[in-house]
């Protein structure tokens, strides 16, 4: 049974989806770092909110972990390096608070505009300074976003109605996007230059860090108003207040800071600028539908294999988890295949899926081909870190899908190749779901694969089946399966021997020293 630890405050409602789907879970919330490394070594699954560090030292102490579930969008506080390199799945839920937080900037371009917190603190005070917390209205008014993917787009919906005049960058919004959204996509440039308000909902990554800067506020205009419900990093905040001082900022929102929590900050002596603690998902129902949807999408992986969300691997959604799950049998045996017998260096991959197979989604196919082809050489890799590892390893990898059928209605090929060769493998899977090499090096062969095998390349002449069969029986070895295959009568011929008990080094040396035999490996599946 999976058992997963909750060290952050989640709705209850996710402890109850873990316990319904048969997940043994624990809260433990305020854990120290130290804690949480001496803890986490029992656990399948880490359920998380913002508090929380996976750091690199939790990662290393986590040897059973298999997936980490952010109840929220930003990662911060995850390695995501580290966990992809350990094998761990990251995952988010990046809509469960995209109202919610779309509602908060919102709320927060209007509190700017009307300098409601400013003229709330005043009135309490019994000053009545109606005077001096003159506004400014939103309509007509251009609001310009940057970032307009999930919760950008809400934003945008917002303001339309609102009667503003929207412009987005977003280099991944398509045009047929922005006008179902009724916004105009501009360049970056373009949006500072027009911009009455400009919103953020990018998230931050190293080309977004900074995006707003002593040079991008030198291109707004006059008055520009900023409001930032997205990351701290966006902004930086120095140019901010320099930007403030001098006027060409009139004024500010700020939910999120570049240090958090943020007890002290520069900005916060500016009466232009609106504070809040990263409210943009607080709210009833935020916390509640990302605490559901993190329980579910981590019991649907521990359970299913099925992945959601996921930020280091490819998704696999729980309709097509049952489709695959025969395909990823024997996109590993490939790979092991290969794998096990490469020697040198690889330099490119190249993973054909033909028929059927070509229909589905394939990209963990590729990952579990890539675990099986790197096992022999890194004993920590897996399909999660296996793309990243290839990767490092200046290793070329190529998909093809041909979804017409070829011999086989589907049919998976594998083709490695090395500072010193080429070698191709392929598979199929029969009427029963089986899996089966039906090809090696270009010659036809049909093979099961077993836990005991022996590989041989030898030349096509009498006497070797003969030869070896002798030196099996006399090391007391059982062949429960014997598979043939060649190019060319007298030419170069493979074998695939399943074996009943293993190979030792002895009678792999006799096998070597066989007339005849070119090359002979120890294969375990």
């Amino acid at each position: 049974m999976p058992k997963v630890l909750i060290s952050d405050k989640l709705s209850p409602r996710a402890k109850e989806i873990f316990e319904a789907r048969g997940i043994e879970v624990d809260q433990i919330v305020g854990l120290s770092p130290e804690e949480l490394i001496e803890k986490i070594g029992d656990y399948d699954g880490l359920a998380i909110r913002s508090a929380t560090k996976v750091t690199k030292d939790v990662l290393a102490a986590a040897k059973k972990l298999k997936v980490v579930g952010r109840a929220g969008i930003g990662v911060d506080n995850v390695d995501l390096a580290a966990a992809t390199a350990a094998g761990v799945v990251v995952m988010n839920t990046p809509f469960g608070n995209s109202i919610t937080t779309a509602e908060h900037a919102i709320a927060m371009m209007m509190a700017l505009a009307r300098q409601i917190p400013q003229a709330h603190q005043s009135t309490r005070a019994g000053k009545w300074e109606k005077s001096k917390f003159m506004g400014v209205e939103l309509m007509s008014k251009t609001l310009g976003i940057i970032g307009c993917g999930n919760i950008g787009s809400i934003v945008a919906d917002r303001a339309v109605g609102l009667k503003m005049k929207v412009i987005a960058y977003d280099p991944f919004l398509s045009p047929e996007r922005a006008v179902d959204l009724g916004v105009e996509k501009v360049e970056l440039d373009e949006l500072f230059r027009r911009s009455d308000f400009i919103s953020l909902h990018t998230p931050l990554t190293d080309s977004t860090r900074g995006i707003l800067n002593r040079e991008a506020f030198a291109k707004m205009r006059d008055g520009v108003r900023i409001i930032n419900c997205a990351r701290g990093g966006l902004v930086v905040e120095a140019d901010l207040k320099e930007a403030l001082d001098s006027g060409k900022v009139a004024g500010a929102a700020l939910d999120v800071f570049e240090e958090e929590p943020a007890r002290e900050n520069p900005l916060f002596e500016d009466e232009r600028v609106v504070v809040t603690p990263h409210l943009g998902a607080s709210t009833t129902e935020a916390q509640v539908n990302v605490a559901v949807q993190v329980a579910e999408q981590m019991a649907d992986y521990l359970l299913d294999g099925a992945v959601t969300n996921a930020l280091n691997m490819a998704s696999v959604t729980a309709e097509e988890a049952p489709k695959l799950r025969p395909y990823m049998k024997l996109a590993e045996q490939l790979g092991s295949f290969a794998g096990q017998l490469t020697e040198s260096r690889i330099k490119k991959v190249v993973i054909e899926y033909e028929g059927e197979v070509a229909k589905l989604n394939v990209r963990p196919l590729t990952a579990i081909v890539l675990e099986g082809l790197l096992k022999p050489l890194l004993d920590t890799v897996n399909m999660v870190n296996a793309p990243a590892l290839a990767k490092e390893r200046d290793i070329d990898v190529a998909e093809v899908k041909l979804e017409r059928e070829g011999d086989y209605h589907t049919l998976i090929r594998l083709t490695v190749t090395t500072e010193k060769q080429t070698r191709s493998v392929a598979g199929t899977l029969f009427a029963d779901g089986g899996a089966r090499l039906v090809e090696v090096k270009g010659i036809n062969i049909e093979a099961q694969l077993c836990e005991h095998m022996l590989y041989t390349v030898n030349e096509d002449l009498p006497g070797y089946i003969g030869n070896i069969g002798t030196v099996l029986g006399n090391a007391g070895l059982n062949i429960a399966t014997f598979n043939l295959g060649r190019a060319e009568v007298g030419k170069e011929a493979i074998a695939l021997i399943a074996l009943d008990q293993p190979v030792n080094d002895k009678v792999l040396a006799e096998v070597r020293a066989l007339p005849h035999v070119r090359q002979a490996k120890v294969l375990h599946f």
